[in-house]
């Protein structure tokens, strides 16, 4: 759901409930916020120019990011109907953290040239280009880690492995395409039929009929709100 768009339906629905707890009505329009940027909703100007110059870097090159690619999918396979990493853009976004945090890089890279040599050594050819058995005999060799032992104290390839276990699952979770594997929908609307009708008898309270119409409609209740550009409720 579009942030800015919920934002406003709380703060629309907030006040519309108070209102019309004491029966009466607004003597004006309420103060939505105009139109914002909702592709980089809260971030600042510091960080707009951040991620712009990010994005225009390249780290790893284009065989590097297709053996990430067949890594990631190995990692996690796809699965219907949402699909895997490569639908859910996690090389890319591998890509993205090693350029945010450089402390990474090293490890990325050097796993990866790993991956190859290790590869060309036991079956005269290049990780990516391995049978999905061949890929799988050499994984397995890194997959696991003696948990007795710091991870930052275990041989490169091992680190290698466990940072791009934690960086594919990460980056397809929080993606929409992982999201939806995941069935997540979001905070849902309970259902709320008003104050209790002997609570508002206790204290000398009643609702205005108009607003109860407008507050407490339940066929109403999936509905979304709609707002035109200048943050003014349509519908």
């Amino acid at each position: 759901m579009d942030r800015r768009k919920s934002i406003q339906t709380i703060i629309l629905g907030a006040g519309a409930s108070a209102m019309a707890f004491h029966g009466c009505k607004p003597d004006t329009d309420l103060d939505i916020p105009k139109k914002t940027d909702v592709a980089h909703f809260g971030r600042t100007p510091e960080e707009l120019e951040r991620i712009e110059k990010l994005n225009s870097e390249q780290f790893f090159n284009e065989h590097e990011l297709e053996t990430i690619a067949v890594l990631s999918t190995i990692i996690l396979p796809p699965k219907e109907p949402h699909g895997g990493p490569i639908e859910a853009e996690v090389p890319e976004f591998i890509e993205f953290m090693a350029k945010d945090i450089p402390e990474l890089q090293l490890t990325l890279k050097g796993g990866l040239m790993w991956l190859d040599h290790k590869c060309n050594t036991l079956f005269n050819q290049e990780f990516k280009a391995a049978s999905i058995g061949q890929q799988k005999q050499i994984l397995d060799t890194i997959a696991f880690h003696d948990i007795d032992i710091p991870l930052d104290e275990q041989p490169l390839e091992i680190q290698f492995f466990a940072l791009m276990r934690n960086l594919t699952v990460t980056g397809y979770y929080t993606s929409k395409v992982g999201i939806a594997d995941l069935g997540y929908k979001g905070n849902q609307p309970n259902i709320w039929d008003g104050v209790p009708q002997e609570v508002l008898d206790q204290h000398g309270m009643e609702y205005d009929p108009e607003w109860i119409a407008k507050c407490i409609d339940q066929s109403t209740r999936n509905e979304i709100a709609v707002w035109d550009e200048n943050g003014n409720l349509i519908t």
